[in-house]
């Protein structure tokens, strides 16, 4: 056997905006039988973090380090809200090449390097995922569309926020054509089911000699909310009691799955008073339960195309030689767009003209609906909000490892040591033998920034093995630390002006006053409360203290613009979106398509 046939492959699957019990073996009430059976014979981590949005958290995973290195200290369509105070290295807004990304290091150690799905790290064609290590790579480039592939004519009095959010697909960095499918025709283009066939028919056409590397990133159940109406409708009646009564069967079957205490207290649900389920009309509340219903759907369908994905590796022979992680790229999606004072009655115009939003036609190609601040609460329970904070809602997401030289004697094993995905690069690297390029060493002609993740191979190695008694195993099954120990540094996050650090169980987090916080430094025990509800601040002020010691430390370490609290409202600078690092990421998207939109170049 070669020494390539010894190395695993790699399957990393991941979901858009999926909260924490959106499946089945995380509490939900949807049918995901693959993903369940997926982790009843791997582990579920109920500790694990990502960044609080999809850009940042990507630009970890495929560099191990953190954002505000790899280039998304900001996100590309966040810029404008302060130009200047995200005029810093760190911050163009795409995948920099400060950082060597992880197909590019595999693809250098002989992996065969695959990516069908959303990339959302680059629209330039220096930055698509072609020039990024893959040697194939069908790619969504902005951060979500129609997944029907679906646009109205643009030019007609279209805004800013959809004109950023084109069906623009590169097929190996070539623009694509894409038809849409406004038939609902099963050989048509669907997101999810294109991704996974689309992933299906490279791996068939692989080369046998080589591992691979398998990047299979969905753009569901990211709203637009859009399905087939044969999956949105086997949900139908299903969230007829509004987003409060799901809550709560929710965290009594994650209760009842151990996946969080049976004494947690949950956060409160912070949303706009008006969209109380008792006070909507009852058109509200059916038009709000369909929209569940739709995102219930998306899930479903997306939970079917992996386990078409996952019943191809076991037919060819892979499946127990490879290294399968699911996981979502932030919390629930919250933002209630039509409630946003500098775009409310615009988007709502914009969706009154172009799409139908009837009770019937909701997840069809030509409707455009989200499902607000509650429902991703009750995904989101018992944490703190939801996407976009650097609260628990925010960052702590489902994630699934099946690997069967890791996990066939742990199978349905609940692992609670604190993770982060910056691990995921450092222990797929360790697993193939790949050595991170050095810092003094020179990567495809430049200098790249060290990982800040930590490899598992030890820690799965101990879980294994055979030597040390019950209460030892235990403690790395059940231990805060047992991944991330307490000489290691600690972690910390920054995304819009919302921060947070984490040290062991301790965690402090400052949020503005306009964006759901107090602008101080909180202080919370996560051991004790998960759901972020008691500040000790005041009663502890050495710990918060020593924590912001640390948060100095990574300010520094990282590159994060750090001063005054961010702004409600954009700021009007003297400096134009052409001449911040990065440059203007709208002019990026209507550059690969002079034809639509505004920008006729």
């Amino acid at each position: 056997m070669s020494d390539n046939a010894k190395k695993p492959n790699f399957l990393l699957i991941v979901a858009d905006d999926l909260g924490f019990s959106d499946i089945g073996c995380f509490g939900s009430e949807i049918q995901t039988p693959n993903l369940d059976k997926l982790a009843q014979s791997g582990i579920r981590m109920t500790d694990f973090h990502t960044a609080a949005a999809c850009s940042p958290t990507r630009a970890m995973l495929l560099s191990g380090t953190d954002n505000h290195i790899a280039g998304i200290g900001c996100m590309s369509e966040q810029k404008e809200h302060d130009l200047k105070r995200w005029d810093a290295p760190g911050h163009e807004g795409f995948l920099n090449y400060r950082v060597a990304a992880l197909p590019e290091v595999l693809q250098d150690n002989n992996y065969h390097t695959l990516l069908s799905g959303k990339w959302h790290l680059g629209l330039k064609p220096d930055f698509t995922p072609d020039k990024r290590g893959f040697d194939r790579s069908f790619a969504l480039l902005p951060g979500c569309s129609n997944h029907y592939g679906w646009e109205p004519q643009l030019q007609d009095g279209m805004i800013k926020f959809f004109e950023r959010i084109p069906p623009l697909y590169t097929d190996n960095g070539k623009l694509v054509d894409l038809k849409s499918n406004t038939t609902n025709d099963p050989k048509g283009f669907y997101s999810s089911d294109f991704y996974a066939d689309n992933l299906i028919n490279y791996l068939s056409e692989r080369p046998k000699d080589k591992p691979f590397f398998a990047f299979l990133p969905f753009s569901a159940p990211h709203w637009p909310l859009q399905v087939d109406k044969k999956y949105r409708d086997k949900y139908k009646g299903k969230y007829d009691e509004g987003p409060e009564v799901l809550r709560q069967k929710r965290l009594a079957k994650l209760k009842e799955l151990g996946l969080i205490p049976p004494d947690v207290v949950p956060h409160d649900v912070v949303a706009p008073e008006q969209s109380e389920w008792e006070q909507m009309t009852e058109e509200e509340r059916q038009l709000s339960a369909r929209a569940m219903e739709t995102f219930a759907g998306m899930v479903d369908n997306m939970d079917e195309n992996i386990g078409k994905v996952l019943d191809y590796l076991k037919g060819i022979g892979e499946f127990e030689n490879t290294f399968i992680i699911f996981q979502s790229d932030n919390g629930a999606e919250g933002l209630a767009y039509e409630a946003i004072p500098v775009m409310g009655k615009n988007i709502m115009n914009v969706i009154d003209k172009f799409y139908d939003n009837s009770l019937d036609n909701i997840g069809e190609y030509n409707s455009f609906v989200w499902y607000g601040p509650r429902w991703a609460q009750a995904a989101t329970a018992p944490s703190r909000l939801y996407k976009m904070f650097s609260t628990e809602g925010g960052i702590r997401v489902p994630f699934i490892l099946n690997y069967p030289p890791w996990t066939q004697n742990l199978g349905g094993k609940i692992i609670d040591a604190f993770a982060t995905v910056m691990d995921i690069m450092p222990t797929m690297l360790d697993l193939a033998g790949a050595p991170h390029p050095s810092k003094n060493h020179l990567f495809r002609g430049r200098h790249v920034e060290d990982m800040r993740g930590k490899s598992w191979v030890n820690y799965f190695t101990k879980l294994n093995s055979v030597s040390g008694s019950k209460e030892e195993k235990s403690a790395l099954i059940t231990g805060v630390d047992a991944i991330h120990t307490s000489d290691d540094p600690a972690t910390g996050w920054e995304l819009f002006g919302r921060a947070a650090l984490r040290k062991g169980h301790w965690k402090i987090v400052f949020m503005p006053r306009w964006s759901h916080g107090t602008e101080e430094w909180e202080l919370f025990d996560l051991s004790k409360d998960p759901g972020e509800t008691n500040n000790l601040a005041a009663q502890e002020p050495e710990k918060v203290k020593e924590l912001l010691e640390l948060w100095e430390e990574y300010v520094k370490q990282n590159g994060v613009v750090w001063g005054a609290p961010l702004s409600s409202v954009p700021v009007n600078g003297d400096i134009e979106c052409k001449d911040v690092i990065g440059g203007d990421a709208l002019d990026d998207t209507r550059g690969w398509m002079p034809h639509r939109g505004k920008g006729r170049v």
